[in-house]
């Protein structure tokens, strides 16, 4: 469906492509030049330039090989280049006259192409370099010194070409500028929207676990439960909005490391496997020893995405996570028997908001953001994303060219602790800066058992607590990273600590610098955080002590 990063990366090299048109080109002039000399038009003091000619053909090759061994940009190189180039042509236009005129062209092609692949500055620099060529042509060659007004028309298109194409390049620079600031502002609004709604989303779906665990009739009972369920949906909305304002930010860099692929499995599995019930549908995975250098956050987001795209159109229809070696590469694959996707349309359904929608379908949820998202950070992880569909029998979605790893050496085993039934009497600490959410959380805590202590802001005094809640930003320039800091003082001990958030998580890790803390994303699942609580008592437990 699209390329890798480095694949594209090579077909599109500006100095690559420049290299092999200049092979071709010059290969076609010494087609040109051949039969002028050997067949006596051009004067015999040219033959020289036969040889010249050739030599530099002989070089451009060279020059190709070497780039593409080493591709990328290289002003040096670069420079060095154009410079042999118009040397050349120079040279063969002072010594041959009148039948190496159409030598010309292929200045302005020089110009044009410098402008076009390198901006204006590198055209401005190739105009001037074609003017002086032009003018020690013309001094050297009788013939050309012999026709001004030939030489005066070749400079007036040396100027002119160049300075329409320059106002041309400065044209679609504003205009490339323009819409990039529409995009980052419409960037800017859907993360800025996105959070805002996550806040009242968050705190409805706390209420409503609190209502759940409240003494209900069966009939109210299904109504929380219908609640949740369009609150997780709404929220997943907002996830991909979120992903999609972060990428076009350019904030996420991947920080690849090795990766237990079933540790991922297992994550999105347990994520969709709620979801995957509630539409019918049987949910399997294959467990798979492999290890792989990756981004473990940015790749499971695209494993999710994926899986939960298959639920959506495939419900009722099993589907299956499973891996495959490719040429010591991995693939992740998701397989779905559903309607599959016809063939006009296979093409488009990485395009942004593309929905396959035919007139009386059943409503979908979601905007069309869950691929195109695979997409992107496909493109930014260097792997390869393919659809395979048939209609009538399923879908195939892989995320390819995964580099495997060595497995990372396993930690000392732990003494085991059985985990306990509840949490109760957890002595926590919540800070938050929203109100609604403040009293939603310390009500779902307090049902759990939990101690809390409930704060709008950093506390000045601390009595005795286990653990530390907190959101990230907690107005008036304060955040959780300042919070924990204040807190641990307060302490005097590196205090348990998690952060709740509606930004991007890359840049709240990237913010706190410490990557045992857990981040969980507004809106947050109760089960999550009590997954989370439970994880914390576990650890403050304290370990028996072995009997001598």
């Amino acid at each position: 469906m699209f390329q890798p990063r480095r694949q594209r990366d090579e077909a599109y090299d500006n100095e690559k492509a420049q290299a092999l048109i200049r092979a071709v080109v010059i290969g076609c002039a010494c087609l040109y030049l051949l039969p002028q000399i050997y067949g006596g038009i051009a004067p015999p003091e040219a033959r020289f330039v036969a040889y010249l000619v050739t030599g530099h053909w002989v070089f451009a090759v060279a020059l190709y090989g070497w780039i593409a061994r080493h591709p990328g940009s290289n002003t040096p190189r670069r420079v060095v280049t154009f410079a042999l180039d118009l040397g050349g042509m120079t040279y063969a236009m002072a010594v041959g006259g009148a039948p190496f005129l159409p030598l010309y062209a292929i200045v302005i092609r020089l110009i044009v192409g410098n402008g076009l692949r390198y901006g204006g500055t590198s055209l401005k620099a190739s105009t001037a370099a074609a003017l002086v060529s032009l003018a020690v042509t013309t001094y050297f060659n009788a013939y050309w010194r012999g026709n001004p007004f030939l030489v005066l028309t070749l400079a007036a298109i040396t100027v002119l070409v160049p300075t329409y194409i320059y106002s041309l390049l400065e044209r679609l620079r504003r205009a490339y500028e323009r819409e990039q600031e529409a995009n980052l502002s419409k960037s800017r609004f859907l993360a800025q929207a996105s959070h805002d709604l996550r806040q009242p989303i968050h705190a409805i779906s706390l209420f409503t676990a609190c209502l759940r665990d409240a003494p209900l009739g069966r009939e109210e009972l299904q109504m929380v439960e219908n609640i949740d369920r369009s609150l997780q949906s709404v929220s997943r909305l907002f996830k991909s909005l979120l992903d999609i304002s972060t990428l076009d930010s350019g904030r996420v860099v991947p920080r690849p490391e090795p990766v237990p692929v079933n540790d991922i499995l297992d994550d999105v599995w347990r994520q969709n496997s709620e979801a995957a019930q509630l539409a019918g549908t049987v949910l399997r995975r294959r467990a798979c020893a492999s290890v792989v250098d990756t981004d473990r956050a940015l790749l499971t987001t695209m494993l999710q995405n994926v899986v939960n795209n298959a639920i959506k159109y495939a419900p009722g229809r099993p589907i299956l996570i499973a891996c495959r070696r490719r040429g010591g590469r991995l693939a992740i694959q998701v397989y779905d028997r559903g309607p599959g996707i016809p063939a006009e349309h296979q093409d488009r359904v990485f395009d942004e908001f593309y929905q396959i929608r035919r007139r009386g379908d059943r409503d979908v949820e979601g905007v069309g953001l869950g691929l195109p998202i695979v997409r992107r950070l496909g493109a930014l992880l260097d792997l390869a994303v393919t659809l395979r569909s048939v209609p009538g029998r399923g879908t195939c979605v892989t995320i390819g060219d995964l580099p495997l790893a060595e497995a990372p050496v396993p930690a000392a085993p732990r003494d085991a602790l059985d985990p306990p039934a509840t949490i109760g009497g957890l002595r926590v600490l919540l800070v938050e800066d929203d109100g609604a959410v403040l009293r939603a959380t310390a009500s779902l805590l307090r049902k759990w058992g939990c101690r809390v202590q409930a704060e709008a802001g950093i506390p000045a005094a601390l009595p005795e607590i286990d653990l530390l809640i907190t959101d990230f930003e907690l107005g008036s320039g304060v955040t959780g990273t300042e919070c924990i800091a204040a807190v641990r003082g307060l302490a005097g001990r590196a205090l348990p600590a998690v952060v709740m958030s509606g930004h991007d998580e890359a840049r709240v890790r990237e913010d706190l610098g410490a990557p045992d803390i857990p981040i969980l994303s507004k809106p947050v699942r109760p089960a999550e955080l009590r997954s989370v609580l439970i994880a914390a008592s576990i650890r403050l437990r304290p370990r028996p002590v072995p009997v001598a």
